[in-house]
């Protein structure tokens, strides 16, 4: 028998072409609100518009979903009939492909068309036939108008003019401090890196790309350096002053710091990408450690990371026999988390019911999530992918960690097919949590980590968050040794706490008694009693308090609240302090 889309008369052919028509065009003008957030950042920059950079950012988050909504509606006002009916969803897919064959971010375009069928199909229709399990293009080789980037060379000119000329390409509106001085610096810590031994190929060159990253009060030129088969990165950040001067605060050389900024736990970049896939590819080749899905999401492109993900797990699971279990660690009282021991991520459900103390509810944890999603994470708070209807076998879920769920996440699966679908989930980069690392961690990784914990609590009060829950088990440590927090269902802003001293007790009995003394009111917050979250070893606390002892001071919280109410961005860079060409050179 023929199948369905062999026999299609003209009028339904031509409003099959109108509906893949329909689901481009709601993407191309997705992807052009994405571009116009990434020129407006260029603008918010040049006039240190912080307030409005940090809505932007969340505009652009939210302007994805708005854009599948609008086209969904706009598929059921036209098409009602015809969308309805799976059997044509193949050829509308066929169609679909056909529009993209000179399309510059095709594969970000097959996403949203899956986004958009998703709305409409029934999950029994998720495989290749109806929605791009597979990508239907390739776009290695995809250029734009203008080239990805730009290429310099400082045999024919010198570095030191080579590096003024990739500064002076982007013709920012401000003026400089001091430019001579930071292209100085620049040139030494290149020489500094390169090393004695280091000699000049043919080939050596600096490939500059085309636009600037933006980021919270940075912009970053990202360039490659080229020689002989050697690929390094050359990262330049760009800051202002208070009279919006620019000066350039460092040059990253090394990887591992270049990944560190480029990090899952920090926000997304603003960058202008005509063809997405080359900016990607770029990044690669300097940071050859990190994946296309890490590299999707930072610039902003959380849903091609998604697609991406999943694609990946699918992959995965084709090629491994390890079962699903439990994650390592202290149980959660709000979360049921669990992991595939070869795959380097944690799957984290929302329990139906959650263990005393907590009273919160699923949609106020569903709504921390999202807090942290549109805020800037500074480095301290892991991203995280949200799903809908994710399946994985049965037959790979260990016998305990299938009980569990089926006892405290019943309302969030669904078995189905020999399949178990998570109807929602959220999945992150599986870290070790800090109380396992320092069971075993040597004297100077123990110290290192226990500081690294007290800045990590720093900077997220600098960026207006209080982690709640700062027991150790709800940090975990990155493969760069960094401290980052993961448990958000009891996080919030600093400016909604009320930092507050114990108050002195009215008679000894009352330091016995087993209830407080002093009334607590529902966003009160103690930093005295933080002591017993922190470390209970006398020899960790002490390790800790001498570097953090403000942090158990409420008069120390309060007036970061005060700075933060007084609409002060603070300033936490996403590289090293000593980095910093104003305290390596001190010029």
């Amino acid at each position: 028998m023929n199948s369905p889309e062999k026999n299609l008369n003209s009028n339904t052919a031509s409003e099959l072409k109108a509906i893949a028509q329909t689901i481009l065009e709601g993407f191309n003008k997705h992807y052009g609100l994405f571009r116009g957030y990434c020129h407006e950042a260029w603008g918010c920059f040049e006039n240190a518009d912080w307030s409005r950079s940090g809505k932007a950012t969340r505009e652009r988050i939210l302007s994805y979903e708005e854009r599948v909504n609008e086209t969904v509606t706009n598929l059921n006002s036209n098409f009602p009939d015809t969308i309805e009916n799976t059997d044509l969803w193949p050829e509308i897919k066929a169609d679909f492909i056909a529009l993209l064959m000179d399309h510059l971010q095709a594969e970000c375009a097959e996403t949203f068309y899956n986004s958009v069928a998703c709305r409409v199909l029934h999950r029994d229709y998720y495989n290749n036939k109806y929605i791009f399990w597979r990508p239907g293009l390739s776009t290695e080789h995809l250029h734009g108008s203008t080239p990805t980037y730009r290429s310099y060379y400082p045999p024919a000119t010198s570095l030191r003019r080579s590096l003024l000329d990739i500064i002076s390409s982007f013709k920012l509106g401000n003026s400089f401090q001091h430019l001579r001085r930071d292209i100085r610096n620049i040139e030494k810590s290149i020489a500094i890196h390169r090393g004695k031994n280091w000699r000049s190929h043919q080939n050596e060159q600096i490939q500059v790309y085309s636009s600037l990253f933006f980021r919270n009060k940075g912009a970053y030129i990202v360039c490659r350096m080229v020689n002989g088969s050697q690929k390094d990165p050359l990262v330049i950040a760009l800051l202002l002053d208070d009279q919006k001067q620019l000066y350039v605060d460092t040059a990253l050389l090394r990887r591992k710091d270049v990944d560190v900024l480029f990090s899952f736990s920090r926000a997304y970049f603003m960058v202008d990408m005509e063809v997405t896939s080359a900016c990607v590819r770029f990044l690669k080749s300097i940071m050859p450690g990190k994946t296309d899905v890490d590299l999707n999401a930072i610039l902003g492109l959380q849903k091609q990371a998604k697609t991406l993900f999943y694609r990946e797990l699918q992959h995965h699971l084709r090629h491994s026999r390890d079962n699903f279990q439990i994650a390592p660690g202290i149980p959660g009282m709000v979360m049921l988390v669990f992991t595939l021991p070869s795959f380097p991520f944690v799957f984290k459900l929302i329990k139906d019911r959650f263990e005393p103390p907590k009273t919160s509810s699923r949609e106020d944890v569903r709504e921390k999530y999202q807090l942290v999603k549109f805020h800037d994470r500074v480095g301290r708070l892991a991203d995280t992918l949200e799903f809908s209807n994710v399946a994985i076998p049965l037959d790979r879920i260990e016998a305990n960690l299938l009980a569990q769920l089926r006892d405290y996440a019943a309302e969030t699966i669904d078995e189905h097919d020999n399949q178990l679908v998570l109807q929602h989930v959220y999945i992150e980069r599986r870290m070790e949590p800090l109380d396992r690392y320092l069971a075993k961690a040597s004297g100077p990784e123990r110290r290192r980590a226990i500081h690294d914990f007290g800045n990590a609590i720093r900077e997220l009060a600098a960026a207006d968050i209080f982690p709640g829950d700062m027991l150790k088990k709800n940090f975990g440590v990155t493969r760069n040794r960094r401290v980052v927090f993961y448990d958000y269902d009891e996080i919030c802003y600093i400016s909604e706490c009320n930092f507050r001293h114990i108050p002195p007790s009215r008679y000894a009995e009352d330091e016995m008694s087993d209830t407080p003394w002093y009334s607590i009111g529902e966003n009160d917050v103690f930093p005295e009693s933080f002591g017993t979250f922190f470390f209970a070893n006398t020899k960790d606390f002490a390790t800790f308090n001498k570097d953090h002892e403000e942090l158990m001071d409420a008069d120390w919280w309060n007036s970061i609240k005060d700075t933060i109410i007084a609409g002060d961005l603070a300033d936490v860079y996403p590289y090293p302090v000593n980095r910093r060409f104003s305290v390596r050179f001190k010029n």
